[in-house]
């Protein structure tokens, strides 16, 4: 029994070490000119497979704006380690694949990188095991699109009232820079408790 203990002890101990469950991510919001979007999508297609493909890569969602309300794109990576994040942000292939996007971007990329989604998913103190990658993405998501649809219609009447000049590089870099707030510190935490029995339930097997 004790050599089981040691054995359950390390398995613990290894998925906790283990870069795939302490993984980087990083949140990227663009700006796109009016007019622009086609173009945007189309560069995306460019970029999009790139990525995916680099050493240690992981998750890459897209959150499209609202038509009529926002103009911003905004690109969750996930990589294995901050080092393969940092490969990929610094790499030369990236660096070309932005000058061809820049002439049709308001501004430059605005970007935050966190240790990892896994930690909006499992209880504080806890070594239970981390939900499925479809349903992270889902919780994620449909926690980060109301969001990033009704915060820049609070902010924008705020920074306007306090006499902040109409900038959209100033605009976008207040809200995400709340967006990112509001998921780390208020929206994930109680979201993921509310529904945590439908996080970590798995289907029952059935016996042949």
């Amino acid at each position: 029994m004790r050599h089981n203990a040691r054995m359950s002890s390390s398995r613990e101990q290894a998925a906790r070490a283990d870069p795939f469950h302490s993984g980087v991510t990083a949140v990227i919001s663009h700006l796109v000119l009016a007019g622009h979007e086609a173009d945007y999508e189309a560069w995306l297609e460019k970029i999009g497979p790139v990525s995916r493909q680099w050493p240690g890569h992981l998750d890459w969602h897209l959150i499209r704006p609202v038509a009529g309300v926002t103009r911003t794109y905004v690109v969750v990576l996930r990589f294995r380690t901050r080092a393969h994040l940092e490969s990929w942000i610094a790499s030369e292939v990236r660096a070309k694949l932005l000058d061809e996007v820049r002439p049709i971007l308001e501004a430059e990329d605005q970007f935050h990188v966190s240790s990892g989604l896994d930690f909006w998913f499992v209880p504080e103190g806890a070594h239970a095991q981390v939900p499925v990658r479809w349903k992270q993405a889902l919780i994620t998501w449909s926690a980060i699109f109301p969001l990033v649809t009704l915060t820049p219609l609070a902010v924008t009447p705020i920074l306007r009232a306090l006499g902040l000049p109409a900038t959209r590089t100033g605009d976008t870099l207040v809200t995400t820079g709340l967006v990112v707030a509001l998921m780390v510190y208020a929206v994930m935490p109680r979201y993921t408790k509310a529904v945590r029995n439908w996080l970590f339930h798995a289907p029952e097997r059935i016996s042949s």
